[in-house]
Order: structure tokens, then sequence, then C-alpha cells
């Protein structure tokens, strides 16, 4: 689990060092029928490459859990909170990824906006009895780093993050399909990501994984 490494000092600082330490949020673990549900836009979705290199699909096979990719290109949260109660109640996840966002920050919705979607994200999310992770997006700029938002949220929310990894996948041209989305090599970088956020956050502890 790591925290944005563009981020100053501070209190990011002082929260990058806790999750370092594992004294991170932590989720419950995860049993071999359990449902993820990876939940997004087209960085979820894979645009750029094929259905099985997506994340999701990496994903799967890392953990050998059944793993939804519920990503559409172009959405906004507000969409996606709009969409959330009908994929929880299909699908049953017991674990949600969200990593969403993207496409409010390139329209310059207001943040406060995005803050809010994304919080009522999380909070339906637990309220259905699944944990929620999520990785942070970077706000469009030169140098790249997550938007403040989502280290804000998952500070206040208690919620397992990566704010790294899309900023550093982004910022390398030889992980890129085009300008906005990841090649093949950099969809399973995101997903050995995110395993090792659901390993940092406790979702994996239980689970025998051969290393």
């Amino acid at each position: 689990m790591t925290i944005g490494s563009n981020c100053c000092f501070g209190w990011l600082g002082a929260l990058a060092l806790l999750v370092a330490c594992g004294d991170g949020p932590r989720v419950q673990p995860l049993g071999a029928g359990d449902v993820i549900l990876a939940l997004g836009d087209s960085l979820t979705y894979g645009t750029g490459v094929d259905d099985s290199d997506s994340y999701p699909s990496v994903l799967a096979e890392l953990t050998g859990l059944s793993v939804v990719n519920a990503g559409i290109p172009g959405e906004v949260t507000a969409r996606g909170l709009a969409r959330l109660p009908g994929l929880l109640e299909e699908h049953a996840p017991r674990l949600v990824v969200l990593c969403h966002g993207g496409n409010d920050l390139l329209r310059r919705v207001p943040r406060s906006q995005t803050r809010e979607n994304l919080r009522a994200m999380i909070e339906m999310i637990r309220g259905s009895g699944a944990d929620v992770v999520m990785l942070g997006v970077p706000a469009p700029g030169i140098f790249l780093s997550s938007a403040e938002l989502y280290v804000e949220l998952a500070t206040e929310l208690s919620v397992p993050i990566d704010a790294d990894v899309l900023p550093r996948l982004e910022g390398q041209r030889d992980l890129k399909s085009d300008r906005v989305h990841l090649n093949r090599a950099g969809y399973r970088r995101m997903a050995e990501a995110v395993y090792a956020l659901l390993k940092d956050g406790g979702a994996l502890l239980m689970r025998s994984t051969g290393e």
C-alpha cells in the first residue's frame, strides 16, 4: 500500500509511513468463493488491450478469485454512483476496488462533487456489507500525482489506498497504449499493485498464495 511519492511531507508523509509499516486501514480476509468487484472507467475496463489483459482479469489470475470488471470507458463518478446499487445486488461482492474520477478531473467537474460521489460510493459499498479499497487518480498537470481528494477521503474514511501506482504508470510511455491508457504490461503492473494493496490491507492474509 503506497501513498503518492509526489506529495509533500507533513500529514501525508506520516500517513505513508504508517501504511509502509503495516499500520494502515485493514479489510477482512477474502475466502475462496468471494467476489471482487472492480469499479471504474476505461482504466478498469482495459481500453487499449484485450479483455484478458485488463487489470481485473490479471487480478483474477493473481488471486485465484472471481473478479468482475465493472469498468465503463468515459464514465464520470455520478454515473458510477448511479450504477453501483445494481452492481452490488447482482454480484454481491465481498470487496470492491474503486478506481474512479479520472473523467471528472478531465472534464473539470467540481472537485467537491467528485469527492461527494466517491464518498457516497464508499458508504454504499460498506452499507452492503462489502469492504472497499481505492486507487488514486492523477490530476492533469506536468507533474503527475493523485488528486488530493483521494488521500483525504481515504484518511477520513479509513480506506486502504494506493495513490502512487497510476501516477507512476501514466508517466511511463513504454507502459501506455495511448496518451491516457495503459498497454498490456501497464495493466499487469496495475493489477500487481492492487494485489499488493489487498495483501497489505489484510484481504489476502489468510489465503495460501504459494509465496
